[in-house]
């Protein structure tokens, strides 16, 4: 089997499956990407690189600037792959919304497509993005409101031409148009436990055994406490103000801690410079309050291994989102048996069950977000068993072993053309309900 991937960006969601499918089962991987410098990265899975030679300028109207790039990145994969008659693929396997795919019918006729569905805009609702931050609400004269109905564009192309598509979570599937629902399969994207084994209750001691250890390059002292956030940037979609305002009330309560901030300080999703007053969204923020920088250290972006390593270490992770794209790094942090504490918004909520595999709390409250940090501080061992069960979760249902054999049905039924149809059902009924307690025998703090 050969597989056609197509990413602007490499790895991205699809780099650590190529790796499994070449050097665990010998099947022939490409992976055309924009990006140059991975050509000569040798792990197995051959690298076409595209070049995007156009795009939108300040005069295209900005509703249609992300379909006219789009455009564009389909004109690169295209001329990229016309002058290599050498590939020819048995299956291609795309990310929508990059438009990657669309023009590749043309090249491969009688090569079934899969795409990747991440995720589907909506301007308004109880569920979506742009309406969940009532406190930091985008102006009803934004363009961006506009432009949300126009995202959609690529997507629906894509849907169309595609022959099976798959999306991460029950929730990304719930935001499509109900019509395509049989088009749409729900397989994760794969934990690739492997970065975080090597960790496993390595860097995480019992309190009483703990000795001073260096943790992402910052000393840690055998009685405090490690707190981590990790975000691709500090936005207000990924909650950091409200991180900010509970790790205050958290050092308040317990002085002996130490907050370890994963990230950029950038704006990945959303519109928080219209609020900052020409600030990035973490110098607002922390001009909003008086804080403690001595609690923090603010260590940028971390490598795939080092990142395992302090997620093992920490005592408690905090996460939060708006109804949006669930991030990477939960997972991560989940499959490296930390203890969860993150919003109860429904993206989260699909894989946390409150009291067994994480803790939940009310996304617009640091208050509640502190209460629960703080009694985990003060006894870290007794919520171990959290972790645990949720490194058991991804390992049983979210890791790269456990999903790739619905991947590989998916991916054997487009190839012989008999991809079936996923359920019709509303997603959202079909989500797992996590408010209820744990069992007895693995009962948290929490819940006597």
């Amino acid at each position: 089997m050969h597989v056609l991937y197509v990413h602007q960006n490499y790895p991205a969601q699809f780099g650590h499956i190529a790796r499994f499918l070449t050097h665990r089962l010998k099947w022939d991987c490409t992976f055309v990407t924009a990006r140059a410098e991975v050509a000569n990265v040798n792990d197995g899975v051959r690298k076409v690189i595209y070049r995007v030679t156009g795009g939108a300028t300040q005069r295209t109207h900005y509703c249609s600037r992300t379909f006219e790039n789009a455009v564009w990145h389909c004109d690169g994969v295209y001329h990229a792959l016309k002058s290599r008659l050498d590939i020819r693929p048995d299956l291609i396997v795309g990310h929508s919304g990059f438009g990657s795919t669309l023009f590749l019918r043309e090249l491969y006729p009688n090569t079934p497509i899969i795409n990747f569905f991440e995720y589907y805009y909506h301007p308004h609702g109880e569920h979506t993005d742009m309406d969940f931050r009532h406190d930091l609400p985008w102006s009803s004269s934004d363009m961006t409101y506009l432009r949300s109905r126009c995202r959609n564009a690529m997507i629906l192309l894509d849907l169309q031409n595609c022959d099976g598509g798959y999306t991460p979570t029950l929730f990304q599937k719930s935001r499509f148009p109900r019509e395509y629902y049989p088009k749409l399969r729900v397989i994760f994207d794969g934990v690739d436990r492997q970065i975080y084994h090597s960790y496993k209750d390595q860097l995480r001691p019992p309190v009483a055994s703990r000795q001073v250890r260096t943790i992402a390059g910052v000393e840690i002292g055998p009685t405090t406490r490690v707190v981590t956030y990790v975000s691709r940037g500090f936005e207000s979609m990924r909650g950091f103000d409200i991180f900010m305002k509970a790790a205050k009330l958290i050092y308040q309560q317990y002085p002996d801690v130490k907050f370890i901030v994963v990230g950029e300080d950038r704006v990945a999703y959303g519109g928080d410079t219209q609020h900052t007053d020409g600030k990035t969204f973490k110098e607002w923020v922390l001009s909003q309050d008086q804080y403690d920088m001595d609690k923090f250290a603010f260590v940028g972006r971390l490598p795939m291994g080092e990142l395992g390593r302090l997620l093992a270490s920490t005592d408690l992770h905090i996460y939060l989102t708006v109804p949006f794209v669930l991030s990477w790094s939960m997972m991560d942090a989940m499959s490296c048996g930390a203890v969860v504490l993150a919003s109860n918004t429904l993206p989260v909520m699909e894989m946390i069950q409150d009291g067994r595999t994480g803790l939940l709390a009310d996304f617009f409250s640091p208050e509640q977000f502190a209460e629960k940090a703080v009694h985990v501080l003060k006894d870290p061992d007794a919520f171990r068993q959290i972790g645990r069960e949720a490194e058991s979760l991804i390992e049983d249902r979210y890791s790269l072993e456990a999903v790739l054999p619905a991947m590989m049905r998916m991916y054997e039924e487009a190839a012989s053309g008999n991809f079936r149809p996923a359920p019709s059902e509303d997603p959202l009924e079909m989500l797992p309900r996590r408010a209820a307690a744990p069992r007895p025998e693995q009962r948290s703090p929490f819940f006597g």
